[in-house]
């Protein structure tokens, strides 16, 4: 009989119960579609005795997951645990320079220190798989390293983040305040312990710079990946960007230009027709855009026990195969440093000011615009009740560039009250 892979996890959550419960509920499947049985030998996490819905009881515990990932009855080493440096690194090293191959599902670690570790582990002929890591049970980084893999890839761009894509579609649903539906997703356990990884784009943003690094041949450089959140977003834009026919994500877009490479994550409006428009609750959806394939769109969930253990257990099955890929689609020697550059590609944007209600208010506004080279295609004033005007504009094509030096001209007005709200609209 062929001898079983053995794997050791670190981590017992959500994910990680998940992939003890397909190794013990599944074990003919996999073993068909391995080629050889895959067994967990022993296991890791900070609690012993918690009930995670699954018997521990056939696998010997380690305390410290470093030891773990140093046993010599293990030939994956997984990691579950989170965090972008601590114990998830240090014990994934060690499984490495151990001689173990690891399938992780820790983006954060992968954004921060993915080129060092893709280094170690291709030094030490181990592989460094993280399909889990990006897009929950989307198989999106299969699709780039695999399938796509004889197309040059123009863009790559989606929605990554399913508390983000919750938030904004039950604003616009349940027609409530962004505040309201905050304090929602954070009492169903939807956000992250530090929220501001889920709102403020930074969980997607490392998800978005591990795609880039795939789909480019780049290092991944999630210093250069553009941020904004969704804390700016008000029930009044999402109303307003329906009555334009359009629905507001946080979008993550990179793609290659003579000037380098561009990696933003930002609220943008769609198209409410296209497939990200419709895209509503936890649901994560990816783009990928190819010379030879042109458009692939990946839809699933982004989260959760079930689709995450998936893409965990789709990597240990290849290595089981013993199918051998570098961690980013081509030897991470061979990775170049790409120069980062801001979004120049005109796009029209949506804009939200209030305006003092007084004459020549918004003629003013109108003058810098001007003055910036944007020409406005429609505009919007909206009734009100205080001495404030609530205006909307949408703009024809202009550059980030020429709307930033606009944004900085109104600042100092003595008309605009507080900061304007610019959201790019996106062509998908």
């Amino acid at each position: 009989m062929t001898e079983p892979l053995r794997i050791g996890i670190a981590g017992l959550g959500t994910v990680g119960a998940g992939v003890v419960k397909i190794v013990r509920q599944k074990a003919n499947l996999l073993a068909a579609r391995a080629g050889r049985p895959v067994a967990i030998t022993a296991v890791s996490a900070r609690t012993r005795d918690k009930d995670r819905g699954v018997s521990l009881n056939d696998y010997t515990w380690e305390d410290d997951p470093v030891a773990l990932a140093r046993r010599d009855d293990i030939d994956v080493f997984v990691e579950l645990m989170g965090g972008s440096d601590g114990p998830a690194k240090a014990a994934t090293e060690a499984a490495i320079a151990t001689g173990k191959d690891v399938v992780t599902a820790n983006k954060a670690m992968l954004a921060h220190h993915g080129q060092a570790l893709a280094e170690a582990a291709e030094d030490a002929g181990r592989v460094l798989r993280f399909e889990a890591a990006v897009a929950g049970g989307i198989p999106v980084v299969k699709a780039l390293t695999e399938g796509l893999a004889g197309n040059d890839v123009t863009r790559v761009m989606g929605v990554m983040n399913g508390t983000c894509n919750y938030i904004l579609t039950r604003m616009q649903s349940a027609g409530l305040p962004y505040e309201a539906v905050f304090d929602e997703a954070n009492s169903l356990g939807f956000l992250e312990a530090d929220p501001t990884l889920d709102v403020g784009g930074i969980d997607a943003g490392h998800k978005l710079a591990l795609l880039a690094s795939v789909a480019f041949g780049t290092r991944v450089d999630f210093g250069s990946v553009e941020l904004e959140g969704i804390e700016q977003i008000t029930i009044a834009d999402i109303r307003h960007a329906a009555d334009m026919g359009f629905r507001i994500k946080l979008l993550g877009v990179s793609q290659m230009t003579g000037r380098g490479l561009e990696q933003r994550m930002s609220p943008c409006l769609v198209p409410e027709n296209s497939p990200l428009g419709q895209l509503e609750g936890g649901t994560n959806m990816c783009v990928l855009e190819g010379d030879m394939v042109e458009q692939v769109v990946l839809r699933g969930p982004g989260a959760g026990e079930g689709p995450t253990a998936s893409a965990v257990m789709a990597d240990v099955i290849d290595i089981a195969r013993g199918t051998r890929l570098s961690t980013f689609g081509q030897s991470a020697a061979t990775l170049s440093h790409a120069r980062p550059a801001k979004a120049a590609t005109p796009a029209p944007f949506y804009l939200r000011m209030a305006l003092d209600d007084k004459p020549g208010a918004l003629a003013k506004v109108a003058t810098v615009l001007g003055e910036a080279g944007i020409s406005i295609d429609r505009m919007r004033q909206y009734r009100h009740d205080d001495s404030t005007a609530p205006v909307l504009i949408v703009t024809h094509k202009t550059t980030r560039n020429a709307l930033d030096s606009a944004l900085a001209a109104m600042s100092r007005l003595d008309v605009v009250d507080g900061t304007p709200v610019a959201l790019r609209i996106e062509t998908v």
